[in-house]
């Protein structure tokens, strides 16, 4: 049988997503559960492989259990047996050939600033705090330049093993919300590192240590090194993925 999660976490105490010899991550958190309950290993597999920090509202992970479960029962007994850092909120039996990664027709993922000058103590796990004046009007400007297939490679980190920075960009814009400002971008695929090395350059727009002429031409230098610093992971949350079928 092969089941298809909804798995929200918070990712500050994981190494991330994929599993790590140093560390607790997500991916192995998952695979002791089901092993647990199913009484043999099974590999979990998921949409996105989120970095040390970040945390997801929606992504979307698969196994293959020997054995079938009624769907509401499995929710239940993995939430019993996952950490409180980890949920469960959906549980589905998919087809046999379902792949959570190359199946996504897009991912969607949310960061957000925490914009006061002192520092949440509920919201320093899940922003970044930045405090000085930003031009709203030119953040948005400059994220708007994004949509669209775009040459990331500004953008990536540097040890990203992608075959190529090539990615096509469905929405990307900042909203206004009580004490914070959020970015949100939706696109096909992401290569390392790419939103919150977006972030990091447009916080240089918003503070005008760079103009949205030059934030545009990052695209076409495609160097690294003349895009801005990576944001801290914390701000960084997986909000959905989306598929066609």
């Amino acid at each position: 049988m092969h089941y298809k999660l909804i798995v929200q976490y918070d990712g500050t105490d994981f190494l991330g997503w994929q599993l790590q010899p140093q560390g607790p991550t997500v991916q192995g958190a998952l695979e002791s559960a089901v092993q647990r309950l199913f009484g043999a290993p099974a590999r979990v597999t998921a949409a996105g492989r989120t970095d040390a920090g970040v945390h997801a509202l929606g992504q979307v992970a698969c196994f293959r259990a020997l054995k079938a479960m009624p769907v509401a029962d499995l929710q239940r007994a993995l939430n019993a047996l996952t950490p409180d850092g980890i949920a469960i909120a959906a549980v589905e039996v998919v087809a046999d050939d379902f792949d959570p990664r190359r199946h996504a027709s897009s991912r969607t993922y949310c960061y957000r600033l925490w914009r006061p000058r002192w520092r949440s103590p509920f919201w320093h796990r899940y922003s970044w705090h930045v405090c000085a004046p930003l031009d709203v009007d030119a953040l948005r400007t400059a994220a708007a330049a994004l949509i669209g297939e775009h040459d990331f490679t500004s953008f990536q980190a540097a040890d990203c093993d992608a075959d190529h920075a090539i990615r096509r960009v469905l929405r990307s814009d900042f909203s206004v919300e009580p004490e914070q400002l959020v970015y949100t971008v939706e696109a096909t695929a992401f290569v390392r590192h790419m939103v919150r090395n977006l972030i990091g350059t447009l916080i240089e727009v918003g503070d005008g240590t760079r103009s949205v002429a030059q934030f545009r031409d990052l695209l076409g230098q495609r160097d690294r090194r003349q895009a801005g610093p990576t944001a801290p992971a914390q701000g960084l949350c997986l909000m959905a993925v989306t598929y066609e079928r």
